[in-house]
């Protein structure tokens, strides 16, 4: 008998025929002994409610949970792995289509490797199911860890959350949240970093959906540059605010946070408080910081020189990052 894998899936207002092609594209997959437990957030779109419903009534696979509140993204993928019971979970989104092997080739690999997190490469796509870009860890610029107590499993996230599959040691130690908590599988991959440890599939194993409604989508740089220079002005001030408040505070520094909350190794603690002083001291810095070998010790790794050039100039020459930000 295969070993039950249960796919957590959040939804909130979505687009019906996204999320008839996400459930679709999960009842499809070659491995077959799956659990779906789909956590509606409170949307508001009877339509949606209808269609989950008559979703569980043709597959006893599938259960179905409608909030009564909103709880938000965090909190609702933590009541989903509290209804987890299975060996092995994966994260879904609600509007990405997944390749029929993507379980089985993940679940296979994280055996072989022995790990407590397998993570796997994306083609990205539109609303229109069309090809963006056909290799998302190239992209994005993904950083490609295998092991264990890798630095970059606290500085970074590692892979998109629906491309995650850990197992139920991860889950149990993630649970119950802190209030420190900021990303989901930010956190399943420090744990597991921890554990014994993490590997990657570089093959495309779904796709990613980019659309006019994503909360995070896989944006550019320069498009959440943009949309923040259309709220607050294209002023030195502001480049601050953003840099410190968007980008080291949300994308780094709050991430390291919830790492040391839930380190359990002395070593690895002691490591991430140097790291957490580092982004701190950074968020000081008004025109240079010159202490750019911590950033290669913390930040640098295979995969990301594209990334870690306009990191190294946000975190470390802002005034540079600031004559990019005007463009």
């Amino acid at each position: 008998m295969e070993e039950t894998v249960d796919i957590l899936v959040a939804t909130y207002k979505p687009n019906i025929v996204y999320l008839k092609q996400q459930i679709d594209s999960i009842l499809n997959q070659t491995y077959k002994n799956i659990q779906i437990i789909i956590s509606d957030d409170c949307s508001e779109d009877k339509n949606v409610i209808e269609v989950l419903k008559q979703y569980q009534k043709q597959d006893k696979r599938i259960s179905v949970y409608l909030q009564e509140k909103n709880l938000g993204y965090i909190k609702n993928f933590e009541f989903l792995l509290k209804q987890s019971k299975a060996n092995y979970i994966a994260f879904c989104d609600q509007d990405d289509i997944w390749d029929v092997n993507k379980i089985e080739k993940s679940l296979q690999t994280l055996k072989e490797k022995d790990v407590d997190l397998i993570y796997c490469n994306a083609r990205h796509i539109n609303e229109k199911n069309e090809i963006i870009h056909q290799n998302y860890f190239q992209y994005k610029n993904m950083p490609l860890v295998k092991g264990k107590n890798n630095i970059l499993a606290i500085s970074r996230y590692l892979g998109l959350g629906c491309s995650q599959l850990f197992t139920a040691d991860v889950r149990d130690k993630m649970l119950p949240y802190t209030t420190s908590v900021m990303a989901h599988d930010w956190l399943a991959s420090f744990i597991a970093n921890e554990g014994k440890g993490v590997a990657y599939i570089e093959e495309p194993l779904f796709s990613y959906r980019l659309h006019t409604e994503n909360v995070f989508g896989g944006r550019s740089l320069q498009q959440n540059i943009t949309r923040w220079k259309q709220e607050h002005g294209k002023s030195y001030k502001s480049y601050l605010q953003y840099r410190n408040e968007n980008v080291i505070d949300k994308a780094y520094l709050d991430g390291a946070k919830m790492c040391l909350e839930y380190a359990k190794n002395s070593q690895t603690r002691e490591m991430i408080e140097k790291l957490v002083k580092y982004y701190e001291t950074l968020k000081k810095s008004r025109f240079f910081n010159f202490h750019i070998i911590q950033y290669v010790k913390f930040l640098g790794g295979k995969n990301m020189f594209k990334k870690m050039l306009k990191e190294m100039i946000i975190f470390h020459m802002p005034l540079f990052g600031y004559l990019i930000y005007c463009l």
